[in-house]
């Protein structure tokens, strides 16, 4: 077996479990979503995959090996990582920051070699940010930034990369660039995403999350149907299909007693045509 896989994966926080008995089976090269309302596991599912909590219960696995066994360095020279925010008080230029990728790679205290100075170039051209390089991190956009902190992490050649919710507070173009930079990477990709249609727009499978458990597997147009948009968020929707995806458009509750509803609907629906 290789790849990163989790079976039957458990995280306990007291008495409640945050993870409930997930299973996820990577396949090379694919890009799966992680989807669900706040709370339901995704980013604990993902800190858990990428060694940073332990399961309570259940296994995650690389090559067939527990990550315990692994080891931490070795870990991180194979999977990287990308959080939602990234913030840093030191005045550091952007290629400082994708340097950040190489220490996996480096003894303690050696100097970066040659290979850390490909790697890192490699990474900014890829991000489109070799112009970039020598700038402030402090001075970019929310979007540069994003697009900074996926060059951190390629400079670490990973195969696996996992990003979790790396378009929120984007707008849309800068998501949409994001996405396309994501799709195009030559990796395995987790990602944990709220927009349902960009979700179905870039990745090739989706894992359904719900009060930490599972409750759908599959392709974008196997997994995203009205009745179970309603269950996992509480909201009626209409799904069309195009050739290739589905296209979600979110369904205002209906007006009850002459007053409009209170209810939101969720921000889904800015990437609906």
């Amino acid at each position: 077996m290789t790849g990163l896989d989790a079976d039957r994966v458990v995280r306990r926080l007291a008495d409640r479990l945050v993870v409930d008995g997930v299973t996820l089976t990577l396949r090379p090269g694919e890009t799966v979503g992680l989807l669900g309302p706040n709370g339901s596991g995704k980013s604990t599912l993902l800190r858990l995959m990428a060694g940073v909590l332990a399961p309570t219960a259940g296994v995650v696995t690389l090559d067939g090996r527990p990550l315990a066994e692994v080891g931490r360095r070795a870990t991180a020279r194979r999977i990287a990582t990308v959080e939602q925010h990234a913030h840093t008080q030191t005045e550091l230029t952007v290629r400082d920051v994708v340097a950040l990728g190489r220490i996996p790679h480096r003894r303690a205290w050696s100097p970066p070699t040659a290979a850390d100075a490909e790697a890192v170039a490699e990474a900014l051209r890829r991000t489109g940010l070799t112009d970039r390089a020598d700038q402030s991190w402090h001075t970019l956009s929310g979007g540069e930034r994003q697009r900074a902190q996926i060059a951190r992490a390629l400079a670490q050649e990973p195969r696996e990369l996992l990003l979790d919710e790396p378009t929120n507070h984007l707008d849309i173009q800068h998501q949409l660039d994001l996405l396309d930079l994501v799709a195009s990477l030559p990796v395995t990709t987790v990602i944990a995403l709220h927009d349902l249609n960009l979700a179905a727009m870039y990745c090739d499978r989706l894992l359904v999350l719900h009060d930490g458990c599972t409750v759908a597997e599959g392709t974008p147009a196997e997994v995203l149907t009205p009745a179970l948009i309603e269950q996992v968020y509480g909201v009626r929707a209409e799904v069309t299909h195009v050739p290739d995806r589905p296209v979600i458009r979110f369904l205002r509750p209906a007006v009850r007693d002459g007053h409009p509803p209170k209810r939101k609907v969720t921000s889904d629906a800015s990437t609906a045509p």
